[in-house]
């Protein structure tokens, strides 16, 4: 008997029809994974939908493992890219917290499905998992360096480590904007951002903030105990 047949491994195309064809590939495992999870989510579906023939697929994936990584760096590079401030942000520090956790509310409702099937499948493919933490490592550095400048103007608590907080804050507006869009709370995006930005400020020590001076007589800034 001869050798088995090794199937080589899928290289970035060198052409601008490759490049179309693996991008209209990415494009329709995107819609099939919004739109019927990952039950529908089959090379032979994802290649139907993109229009090409079922062997077109391993010419730029290995499996559909690998295709979902490259789904996800799209989904969370846009999602990232649309929770950054703009220019315009006032530099006010509690300003600024509160547009972030809404620029993220809003790109997490519009990523979230893709993100959390890359989240579930890197329990068990090695390279999802490194992406995810690629991914999570800009948010954590990009939190973490404004909460140092916090520090830094002596506007937040010094005591604190810079990424740990970054880390715990950053989860919890996370896992709200998990628990908000799959398990239906009813919350309307404006309250939701409120609390989140008070919670990160009152953790942060945040000078300034709303509930600066808040205690068990009162609350609001500059509330006086009985």
């Amino acid at each position: 008997m001869g050798r088995p047949r090794i199937k080589p491994t899928p290289e970035a195309p060198t052409t601008a029809r490759g490049r179309r064809t693996r991008d209209a590939l990415i494009r329709a495992g995107r819609e099939i994974l919004e739109s019927q999870g990952w039950p529908g989510f089959t090379p032979e579906m994802v290649a139907q939908t993109a229009g090409v023939s079922y062997g077109t697929f391993y010419t730029y994936f290995e499996s559909k493992e690998d295709l979902l990584g490259h789904v996800v760096r799209v989904v969370t590079g846009e999602m990232f890219t649309a929770s950054l401030l703009p220019p315009d942000t006032p530099d006010d520090p509690y300003a600024r917290i509160v547009e972030s956790n809404r620029r993220y509310l809003r790109a997490w409702d519009q990523a979230s499905k893709v993100v959390r099937f890359g989240e579930q499948n890197a329990y068990t493919d090695e390279r999802l998992r490194q992406l995810v933490v690629e991914i999570r490592e800009l948010y954590v550095s990009r939190s973490t360096e404004g909460i140092k400048r916090l520090q830094e103007a002596g506007l937040a608590n010094p005591a604190l480590d810079p990424r740990l907080t970054a880390i715990a804050l950053g989860t919890m507006v996370e896992q709200v904007s998990h628990v908000i869009d799959t398990l239906d709370e009813a919350f309307d995006e404006d309250m939701i951002v409120d609390h989140l930005s008070r919670l990160w400020a009152s953790a942060l020590g945040l000078r300034g903030a709303p509930d600066e001076g808040w205690n068990a007589g009162g609350h609001g800034r500059g509330a006086q105990a009985d």
